[in-house]
């Protein structure tokens, strides 16, 4: 089964959390994904995936503006209704509006018609509400988070789908 890890990113940080995501999501038997860049995307890939997955830096406490262009304007192409949605976040400060920045994501994918899902509580340590954040200066720190939640995002797709 097919899922996506979209990003933008500018210095190289929300790339390097996608692909950990790409990779957790890989850990589960029957999985295929891949992280796409917002201008590097596969459009039959993303088409044909039944997860998909945004992440953004942050910038001014909220995503970045080349994010919040393609939701409201190149993500309609997608046929995003229907898919699992989750989204992630890269900042420089703790208190730097990663969970905004989610929200803004997450808002967006409700409106297309998606199933967001992040696990949440349900799934126990580490509880991951919204979506996961990492913090730029210390990103070694959240890949085993990252890497949990793509495997929690393709288990609840498996499950749904599969």
């Amino acid at each position: 089964m097919k899922m996506s890890v979209l990003y933008y990113s500018k210095s190289g940080n929300t790339k390097k959390m996608a692909e950990v995501i790409a990779e957790g999501m890989q850990s589960l038997e029957g999985v295929e994904a891949k992280a796409f860049a917002l201008d590097g995307i596969d459009d039959n890939w993303v088409r044909e995936s039944k997860c998909v997955v945004i992440g953004t830096p942050i910038y001014m406490a909220s995503v970045c503006g080349e994010v919040k262009t393609w939701l409201e304007g190149p993500a309609l192409k997608y046929a995003l209704a229907g898919k699992i949605g989750g989204a992630f976040a890269t900042a420089d400060y703790v208190h730097g509006g990663g969970e905004l920045g989610i929200r803004t994501i997450l808002d967006h994918m409700m409106v297309f018609g998606m199933l967001t899902y992040s696990g949440g509580g349900s799934c126990g340590k580490p509880v991951i509400h919204l979506g996961p954040v990492a913090l730029s200066g210390a990103l070694d720190s959240y890949r085993d988070t990252f890497h949990t939640y793509g495997r929690r995002m393709a288990e609840k797709t498996l499950e749904i789908f599969g």
